[in-house]
């Protein structure tokens, strides 16, 4: 019962009301910006950006992320490299679908509906965190589809069946939470902002990137309309399949693994797990990053990706 009324009570106390859609939306597009229509009727927002020529790659971002976050390896690896991202359901501008379906399969037709878009055969997989558990569940489904997979700081099969990333001692007070029933039946109807501004400083490793604007554009995309409540609907959602270590040792892609030693959400000791699961890894760990390094260090990160883009289009 006391549970209860202090749940009410932070209901009373912290509630704010969604940012409307067109708002958010009129702020975050931009003239690279595309919206793929799904047979489900979802509204799936995604780039096609680069060099049209070049080698294909799909990036997929991380929970409570957006494509965004892959916007400064756009910029450096576009002169040479085909760059698609796209918002997951529940993120970005893609936000709540009508399905209501915010799981991994969810994520992997997602995916898929956007190769198709761009007329993909077979294309470079690549994501951050739970978009590095997307990428290999994806890779699971679709092995012809994918050359290649670029792990960053990802979910592995243990970590990837609970509804959320599990943090360290001084990870994102966000995700500890969304694992409380009693968080998850109010958390619609609260403002996240000191949630958003602690977590990604966390995230961040305290980067000098975590700036007013970036801290806005968090905020702005999970107050948009409807998408509070498709998080908590991804939340109940993971672990609809659940896929084991030994899975994963049927793909046997190249994939590059890169990692921030100083990653508070997921520890850089999953790095290890994976190069022992996925048969043909090479791993790269930076001892001054968190779980963004993407972000962090975007010349430095992007000078991996380039060389090991560069030896799979040497050995095509």
């Amino acid at each position: 019962m006391i549970g209860i009324v202090l749940a009410l009570a932070a209901v009373f106390v912290l509630f704010e009301g969604d940012i409307p859609v067109a708002e958010v939306d009129a702020k975050y597009i931009n003239s690279a910006s595309q919206f793929l229509l799904t047979e489900d009727g979802a509204r799936i927002h995604y780039r096609d950006q680069g060099n049209q020529y070049g080698l294909p790659l799909v990036l997929v971002h991380g929970a409570m992320a957006s494509l965004h976050t892959w916007e400064p390896w756009v910029e450096i690896l576009g002169d040479d490299y085909r760059l698609i991202t796209l918002d997951l359901p529940a993120h970005g501008l893609t936000g709540a679908v009508p399905a209501g379906s915010y799981g991994g399969d969810a994520f992997t037709a997602t995916i898929d509906s956007v190769a198709d878009a761009a007329g993909l055969d077979e294309f470079v997989l690549g994501g951050n965190s739970m978009g590095g558990g997307a990428t290999w569940g994806y890779a699971l489904a679709h092995p012809e589809r994918v050359r290649a997979m670029i792990l960053v700081d990802s979910v592995a099969p243990a970590e990837s069946e609970g509804a959320v990333e599990q943090p360290e001692a001084n990870g994102p007070v966000a995700f500890s939470l969304l694992r409380q029933d009693w968080f998850r039946a109010i958390a619609r109807y609260l403002d996240p902002a000191p949630l958003i501004k602690q977590g990604l400083l966390s995230a961040y490793n305290n980067s000098p990137v975590v700036t007013p604007a970036l801290v806005d554009r968090y905020y702005q995309l999970i107050m948009r309309e409807g998408t509070r409540a498709a998080i908590l609907g991804r939340v109940d959602s993971m672990g609809e399949t659940a896929p084991t270590p030994a899975d994963l040792g049927v793909l046997s892609q190249p994939t590059l693994i890169l990692w921030g030693e100083q990653d508070a959400v997921i520890p850089v000791s999953t790095a290890t797990r994976l190069e022992a699961i996925l048969p043909n890894t090479t791993t790269v760990i930076y001892p001054q990053l968190g779980h963004i390094p993407m972000e962090e260090a975007p010349e430095l990160t992007a000078s991996d990706v380039r060389r090991f883009l560069d030896s799979l289009e040497g050995s095509h």
